[in-house]
């Protein structure tokens, strides 16, 4: 079975056993069964960093907990450890230590801190495949872990997901509830191959802000299966046929990009090097690397004055820029209280949120338009923000 195959390879590549691996439609779907397995129900809580996904506290809301936000580092964008331990209460369960543009959280402290109140640690390593934090493969220090695959991950399969669990017998509770999910649709499978087709085929930089357009159109139409179902965008409610295992499309596309992802990371370096040494010769901060973990970059987050304006100027240029994490809980900007969010209260991540944007390193940026982004940046200096410190 090649859901048997794509979750061998997985185990190889992290390490572990394959039992210790379940796929999922959708990562977040992922987190949903971690939590379930680990009897997170009405009244709990489960921290996590305010600059994340709204599918996070999503999936936490649908099993009735509560998401309770924390502050970020704004060098990592990750969980400010210093800030975490107040907001640990007799109710909290879990910690969702983020891994995030690629770089993981520093793990050991908030092991530490999570151990001392009896509670565990989920890496959302939905940015982390390939990374590694103080040699270990991201995913592998914690409880568990939930990643994507979905498009622009460190390895695609369209869209998708998967959990590893570090802890057996949780493991086995996890493979049980996860084999309780529908199994995606024949139609599910071929919409997505065909999307994947598109992709590989047909997309290219110079038509990206077009694509983009259009993709997220088809999406919120329900035309396609996009990043995010629309109602998903509207409110903590889960969605109908949300609980869904992994297809087989998923997984034969996971083991082809599996068996070629070496390669697509150290691209992935070489494209953030060479923004690396852009931004120096700018005066601009260029991303932070902390000795403890190894950064993929699956994207380069870079700070600017004014975001649409920006934004504006990239399209009319053809540059692929993205606005991931474009507030505390991306995409929504407007009643973020339905997630429990409430505006004001972490200024810091606000405000990054509105600055913030992304610079592309997959492999359909070539050494060549690299350097024509560079040039981009370059000429468009004045809007560029030098470090956090100047938001």
């Amino acid at each position: 079975m090649i859901q048997k195959k794509y979750k061998k390879a997985i185990a190889e590549y992290l390490e572990v056993d394959p039992t210790q691996v379940s796929l999922y439609w959708r990562g977040r779907v992922g987190l949903y069964c971690i939590l379930k397995a680990m009897d997170i129900q009405s009244g709990d809580e489960v921290i996590l960093p305010a600059f994340t996904c709204v599918v996070v506290p999503s999936a936490i809301k649908y099993l009735g907990a509560k998401p309770i936000y924390t502050a970020i580092d704004p060098l990592t964008y990750n969980i400010d450890i210093e800030k975490l331990e107040e907001k640990i209460t007799s109710k909290t369960k879990a910690i969702l230590a983020q891994n995030t543009f690629g770089l993981s959280s520093d793990l050991d402290p908030i092991i530490t801190i999570a151990k001392k109140h009896g509670i565990k640690v989920i890496e959302d390593c939905a940015h982390g495949f390939g990374g590694f934090y103080k040699g270990k493969k991201n995913g592998t220090s914690a409880t568990a872990a939930f990643f994507s695959s979905q498009w622009n991950k460190p390895f695609s399969t369209g869209i998708g997901g998967m959990v590893v669990c570090n802890d057996l017998e949780l493991a086995k509770k996890i493979q049980t509830i996860q084999q309780s999910f529908e199994k995606p649709s024949f139609k599910d499978e071929t919409m997505l191959a065909i999307q994947i087709f598109i992709r590989k085929n047909i997309l290219r930089p110079s038509i990206y802000w077009a694509a983009l357009k259009l993709y997220r159109w088809a999406s919120q139409a329900g035309l396609i299966s996009g990043s995010s179902d629309a109602g998903e965008l509207e409110d903590a409610t889960m969605p109908n046929n949300y609980l869904k295992s992994g297809a087989s499309i998923q997984a034969k596309k996971g083991i082809e990009a599996i068996q070629l992802f070496d390669k697509n990371i150290e691209h992935r370096k070489d494209i953030a090097t060479l923004y690396n040494n852009a931004f120096t010769k700018l005066n601009i901060s260029p991303v932070y690397q902390p000795e403890y973990a190894t950064h993929t970059f699956i994207k380069y987050a870079f700070l600017v004055k004014d975001q649409p304006k920006f934004l504006k100027l990239a399209q009319q240029n053809q540059i692929p820029l993205g606005d991931w994490l474009n507030s505390p809980i991306h995409p929504i900007r407007e009643n973020l209280e339905r997630w429990d969010y409430h505006e004001g209260s972490f200024p810091l991540a606000e405000k990054i949120g509105y600055h913030i944007l992304n610079l592309p390193t997959d492999e359909s940026i070539s050494i060549q338009e690299a350097n024509r982004i560079i040039h981009f940046l370059e000429k468009n200096k004045s809007e560029l923000v030098e470090s956090w410190k100047d938001l």
